[in-house]
């Protein structure tokens, strides 16, 4: 990681301060910022050539050398949309900058395109029967389902390792064999991974309380249901619940629902108001969950127990309980016409 104050100049700066930054720097360019840290410019190697070769000495001021356009991404933009603007623009190293234009960090692009290896565990909840799904799920588990090609699941899986979370944990219930035949121990998709089968109903959380290495673990780990499809920053999830210091994240989704009809508000028989079909927004739960391992011990064993009534409980202990906004593109594939949709839309997506 590039030490930010290490490469900060001001616009009074010499040519000769800026050379000596981009020579010994990390990173091969400087940033030039105001009087309250606010980027301004930026200036190069190259920058710094050419003025020399318009005559300018070593102990003239940067002000009228350094870029004061400076290409930047935002603290919010994904790993694969800083990718996407460093090759469209033939850029390796650009400026990160919160919503004050202050430099967060400095994105490099060849760390960016080398997966990093996460300790953390992740949990896929693919026990469930489908029934809604049926009669597609009589002879398939309703992970295994193609979407794009590919069973759901191998998407999932593909994802986790292309953010360097390689540790996977299956509970498997319905149809396991033909999960266990197909992923293995994972090593043909890059990951390392084991199962736990369940072999009665255990609801979304209860399966967790068999997970002894997990629970034995400092590392946070994630819990997904095995039917979404999601474009989610794995990464920035993990680093959210960590500077949120959570006990429990849950993703959560907004969800709209217009009512189709004039909504009117009575006050002891007189009218006060009528909305036309207004729109009621919700936050629903996205089925993706970052948990320490202290959530292991609320959960009893060997029982059935939803994921909901774990944050209950937390909640009721006064816990730290996170929400983490999804933005990114996310499908619950419950019901056939999501199934449908799903295929319509993985090209694209994916």
């Amino acid at each position: 990681m590039t030490n930010i104050q290490n490469i900060k100049l001001s616009k009074n700066a010499s040519i000769r301060e800026a050379l000596e930054i981009i020579d010994t720097g990390a990173v091969k360019f400087a940033i030039v910022v105001d009087e309250d840290g606010r980027l301004i410019g930026s200036i190069t190697d190259g920058d710094i050539r050419r003025a020399i070769l318009s005559g300018k000495s070593l102990k003239e001021s940067i002000s009228n050398v350094y870029s004061r356009d400076p290409v930047t991404v935002s603290i919010n933009d994904s790993k694969e949309e800083i990718i996407t603007l460093c090759t469209s623009k033939t850029i390796y190293q650009i400026p990160v900058v919160d919503e004050n234009n202050r430099v967060v960090s400095i994105a490099i692009l060849d760390e960016l395109l080398k997966p990093e290896y996460h300790k953390n565990k992740v949990v896929l909840m693919v026990g469930g029967l489908g029934t809604r799904l049926r009669p597609l799920t009589d002879t398939t588990p309703k992970p295994m389902l193609p979407v794009g090609g590919k069973p759901i699941l191998q998407t999932i899986v593909e994802k986790f390792v292309k953010y360097g979370f390689t540790n996977i944990i299956m509970c498997i219930g319905y149809k396991s064999h033909i999960i266990q035949d197909f992923f293995e121990d994972g090593s043909k998709f890059g990951a390392n991974i084991e199962y736990i089968l369940e072999d009665k109903r255990m609801g979304t959380a209860g399966a967790l309380s068999l997970l002894n290495d997990v629970q034995k673990s400092k590392e946070p780990f994630f819990v997904m249901n095995g039917d979404l499809l999601t474009n989610v920053n794995f990464e920035n999830l993990l680093e959210y619940h960590l500077q949120n210091d959570s006990m429990a994240t849950m993703c959560v989704r907004e969800y709209d629902f217009q009512v189709p009809y004039g909504v009117v508000k009575v006050n002891n028989g007189k009218i006060t108001s009528i909305e036309e079909k207004p729109v009621h927004k919700f936050f629903v739960s996205a089925g993706i969950y970052m948990l320490s391992p202290k959530c292991i011990e609320m959960i009893p064993q060997d029982e059935f127990y939803d994921m909901p009534t774990l944050f209950e409980k937390l909640i009721d202990m006064n816990e730290n309980t996170v929400s983490f906004p999804l933005r990114e593109y996310w499908l619950d594939i419950g019901r056939m016409d999501e199934y449908e949709k799903a295929n319509r839309e993985y090209g694209e997506v994916f």
